[in-house]
C-alpha cells in the first residue's frame, strides 16, 4: 500500500483543484430550471468515472434523473463493494446568507465551501480518487466494485427503488458502501450502523373559497390559521411524547447496553446546545439528548404558511393554511402503517368548521446493522489506519431510504463510511468539508477496499 498512500500524498492539491470542477455544476433536483445542471453533472460523473480507469461506464435514464453506473470486475473472487452516492444538490436559498458563491468553490482555513461540499459530491469524490490510486498504481483493485450514483437523493430517490428492483442482477454484490454521513465529531471519526426512516406529508386546511376581509367576517367562519395551530398543537404533550394513538407500538426499545454506550460518547451537551444556539434543548422526557435524536422517533413542523406574510398590515381571514410535516421513525416502525395512524389521529382532531386534505410526499423505512458484521469491522480497521485513531460507532438521526431498499431487494449489509462533520451546513448556506478528512477519506477509502478484498473467505 506503500505506493498508493504515495500516489494520494503526492496529489493531494490536485484533488481539491478537480473536485472544484464537480462543486462548480449546479445541479440543483428540486429546481426544474436546473434540469440541465443536474445533466450535465451526470455526465461529468461519467466521463471522470472512466478517466479513472472504470469500465462499462454509462447513463441510465429513468423517469426523472439519470443513474450513472461504472464497474471494475477484474478481481475474481473477491467480494464486490456496490458504491452508493448521488451528484445531485440542495438549493442555495437563502443565497445572500453564503459568504462565497455557492459554485465557486472557495477554500478558507483548511476547509472547501459549495454547495455539495459535504452532501455529497465531496464525499464521491474521495472513492474516486481512492479507485485511481490503486488503478493507477497497481493496475487493479483488491476487490471488485460498482459505482451507483443517482441524480435524485435531495428530492426523495422517487425513481430509486424502481431502478433497483430493474437491474437487481446488475447489482448484485457483497456489500453496499455509502459515503453520505457525518462522523461523530471533529477529531473523532466513527461508523454509522443506524439510521431512522422518515415520513413527510402535507397538510391542507381550507375554510371558505377566498381570503376574506376580517371585520366583516370575523366571528363569522373558522380560520384556517388558527385551526391549523390548534391540530399541531394537539400532535404532542407537554413532555414531548407524540400523541397520535398507536405511534409507539412497533418502536423497538433502546437496550440498556446500547444506551451505556452512548454515554461513553464525548458527547458535551452545552456545547452542543451553544453551537445550535437555542436558550434551551427540548426533545421526550426520560431520554438523553443522543437517545432523542438516534433512537427515538419525533414529530415535526417543518413549514407554514397561512394569510399575509409580507411587510405592514392587511386584515384577513386566510383561506388556507398549510403545513409540511415530518416524522423520524426507529427500528420496527412502517412508514405506511405509520402514515396511516397519523392520518386517522389528523381526520379525528380536525374540527368540521375547515376541509382537510392530506398529501403524503416521501418516506422511508429506518435501518440498523449489527456491529459484529464482518464488513462493519473491516470499516473500522481502514478508518483507523487513514485518520491514525479507532473510529466510534454511532446511530444517525437522518435518513438514507435506500440502504433499506438495498437490504430488502438485494439482500445486502451497508456500510456507512462518512467523513463529513455535523456543523458543516449539509443543507444550509456555507455548506463546506474539511480537507483533512477529505484526505483521510481517501486513504481510509483506498484501506477499505484491501481490508473488505481480505474477507473473501468469510464472504465465500
Amino acid at each position: 500500500m506503500s505506493n498508493i498512500l504515495d500516489f494520494i500524498n503526492t496529489n493531494r492539491d490536485q484533488y481539491v483543484d478537480e473536485l472544484k470542477h464537480y462543486l462548480a455544476i449546479p445541479s440543483i433536483s428540486a429546481l426544474p430550471q436546473h434540469a440541465g445542471d443536474v445533466r450535465r453533472c451526470a455526465e461529468w460523473t461519467a466521463d471522470e468515472m472512466r478517466r479513472i480507469g472504470l469500465q462499462n461506464v454509462r447513463l441510465i435514464d429513468t423517469p426523472g434523473n439519470p443513474v450513472v453506473y461504472g464497474e471494475w470486475l477484474g478481481a475474481p473472487g473477491a467480494p464486490t463493494i456496490l458504491f452508493y452516492g448521488h451528484y445531485d444538490v440542495q438549493p442555495v436559498d437563502p443565497v445572500e446568507l453564503w459568504e462565497s458563491p455557492p459554485f465557486e468553490a472557495t477554500v478558507r482555513e483548511g476547509e472547501i465551501y459549495a454547495r455539495g461540499a459535504a452532501d455529497d459530491k465531496g464525499q464521491v469524490f474521495m472513492h474516486f480518487k481512492a479507485v485511481e490510486a490503486h488503478l493507477k498504481q497497481n493496475g487493479r483493485l483488491p476487490v471488485n466494485m460498482k459505482f451507483l450514483i443517482e441524480g435524485e437523493e435531495e428530492v426523495g430517490s422517487e425513481h430509486l427503488d424502481d431502478f433497483v428492483r430493474q437491474h437487481k442482477d446488475d447489482l448484485a454484490a457483497d456489500v453496499v458502501v455509502i459515503s453520505d454521513s457525518p462522523m461523530f465529531d471533529r477529531g473523532v471519526p466513527s461508523i454509522c450502523y443506524g439510521l431512522r426512516g422518515l415520513v413527510y406529508v402535507q397538510i391542507d386546511v381550507r375554510g371558505t373559497k377566498s381570503d376574506l376581509h376580517s371585520g366583516s367576517f370575523g366571528g363569522a367562519v373558522a380560520n384556517p390559521a388558527m385551526a391549523l395551530a390548534q391540530i399541531l398543537a394537539q400532535m404532542k404533550d407537554r413532555g414531548g411524547r407524540i400523541k397520535v394513538p398507536g405511534f409507539y407500538d412497533d418502536v423497538r426499545p433502546l437496550g440498556e447496553a446500547e444506551r451505556a454506550e452512548f454515554r461513553k460518547l464525548p458527547f458535551h451537551e452545552t456545547r452542543y446546545r451553544k453551537e445550535l444556539g437555542a436558550p434551551k434543548l427540548f426533545g421526550e422526557r426520560g431520554y438523553t439528548t443522543l437517545e432523542r435524536v438516534w433512537g427515538r422517533p419525533t414529530f415535526e413542523v417543518n413549514g407554514l404558511l397561512a394569510g399575509f406574510t409580507g411587510e405592514g398590515a392587511k386584515t384577513v381571514i386566510p383561506a388556507v393554511a398549510m403545513a409540511k410535516v415530518s416524522m423520524r421513525l426507529v427500528p420496527n416502525q412502517e412508514p405506511d402503517k405509520t402514515a396511516d395512524l397519523f392520518e386517522a389521529y389528523l381526520k379525528k382532531i380536525t374540527p368540521r368548521t375547515v376541509e382537510l386534505k392530506l398529501t403524503r410526499m416521501h418516506g422511508g423505512r429506518p435501518w440498523m446493522t449489527e456491529l459484529d458484521n464482518p464488513f462493519v469491522q473491516a470499516a473500522g480497521r481502514a478508518i483507523e489506519r487513514g485518520f491514525g485513531q479507532r473510529p466510534v460507532f454511532n446511530r444517525e438521526g437522518g435518513s438514507i431510504p435506500v440502504v433499506s431498499t438495498f437490504q430488502q431487494v438485494l439482500g445486502l449489509p451497508s456500510v456507512l463510511f462518512g467523513v463529513g462533520l455535523p456543523d458543516e451546513n449539509a443543507h444550509a448556506p456555507n455548506e463546506k468539508l474539511d480537507l483533512g478528512n477529505f484526505h483521510n477519506g481517501i486513504i481510509a477509502s483506498a484501506f477499505l477496499y484491501e481490508e473488505i478484498g481480505q474477507l473473501a473467505t468469510v464472504t465465500a
